[in-house]
């Protein structure tokens, strides 16, 4: 969260510092999640600290996405932050903020982030479980980047490798490419998540047949034989998000803070550990935003399920506004885990 401003050096030193107008700012991933061990748990999380800060705050119109859209709650909160989204949050489509560009010195050029993971094949079904989840070292990633990297150049994509878990790819066939969120499809049947190419029908096409390419070349690789031998689930694919170019070449806007906690439980479907996860998350991070607002400095908290998003503000300044708060304190608070069960 930003400090205040420092004086200047110099002659104009003896001037006051001028404070930081811009909010503390927390987005929240996974704050809630639609799966019913999750919803059980609500009433009985201890966040006193969010019910007080909540309390304090204006909310905002709750912004619903729906449980099957590509994009998360979260990704639209993030990306509306960050300057991705129009006011009304319509500048891309389901799917489609490019995540990849956006993150880029060229924006303006299609771009994607290539996930190696491992797909689970049911008597009925696949799954998806993203490569952090299955162990993938460095070594392994490097090893299966170099063999695929060739079959990418083939369909004019540029492949670099930026981390074990997260490839990143560059070319015209990853514009116009909707895609879901690693979010969305990890640990779930990966049939209602697959990629599509609303604008760019042939380049979807070409992504699917090289995904379909790289399952091949990675079930006969050395490092998933290593794998298997050591009873460790093989890397046979990647799954593709964030695809896209950006509309513009203005950088993002700094991202808020973000615990992911929350979130690595929830993909995990650890209810236990989300609950104690919340917890901490409320006697660090949320006890922070709530002596902040104390001192009477501006506050933004995004709450994000996997239905919806809301955000919270600091109150307006004014005696209509302080009116209006009296009487909402006066009818009684409403209890934080009501409205993490709307999200």
């Amino acid at each position: 969260m930003p400090a205040s401003t420092p004086a200047p050096h110099g002659p104009q030193s003896v001037a006051p510092p001028v404070p930081d107008a811009r909010p503390h700012r927390c987005l929240i991933p996974f704050a809630s999640a639609s799966d019913p061990a999750c919803r059980a748990l609500l009433p009985r999380l201890q966040v006193p600290h969010l019910d007080a800060l909540l309390a304090r705050l204006e909310p905002q119109p709750l912004a619903t996405v729906g449980d099957h859209a590509l994009s998360t709650p979260h990704e639209r909160a993030l990306a509306l932050e960050q300057g991705l989204l129009g006011a009304d949050g319509q500048a891309y489509g389901d799917g489609e903020i490019p995540w990849a560009a956006a993150c880029s010195a060229t924006p303006e050029t299609p771009q994607a982030w290539f996930m190696p993971c491992h797909f689970q094949v049911g008597m009925e079904q696949v799954t998806l479980l993203p490569g952090d989840q299955v162990g993938l070292t460095e070594a392994e990633s490097q090893a299966l980047f170099a063999a695929l990297s060739p079959f990418c150049a083939e369909d004019g994509i540029t492949l670099r490798w930026d981390s074990a878990t997260r490839w990143h790819a560059s070319g015209e066939p990853l514009r116009g490419i909707a895609c879901a969120s690693l979010d969305r499809a990890s640990g779930r049947p990966i049939d209602g998540w697959m990629l599509q190419g609303p604008a760019n029908p042939a380049g979807a096409q070409l992504l699917r047949r090289l995904q379909s390419e790289a399952q091949m070349l990675f079930y006969t690789h050395a490092i998933n034989d290593a794998r298997e031998a050591a009873r460790q689930p093989p890397i046979n694919g990647f799954w593709i998000t964030g695809a896209g170019a950006h509309h513009s070449s203005l950088a993002p806007a700094p991202a808020p803070a973000m615990p992911d906690a929350l979130r690595q439980a929830a993909l995990r479907a650890d209810w236990s550990a989300w609950q104690h996860a919340w917890e901490a998350i409320d006697n660090t991070v949320v006890k922070a935003l709530l002596d902040a607002a104390r001192r009477g400095e501006p506050v933004a908290l995004t709450l994000c399920g996997e239905r919806a998003s809301q955000r919270w503000v600091s109150p307006r300044a004014g005696a209509g506004a302080r009116m209006g708060r009296f009487f909402k304190n006066l009818l009684g608070r409403k209890p934080a885990h009501q409205s993490l069960d709307t999200l």
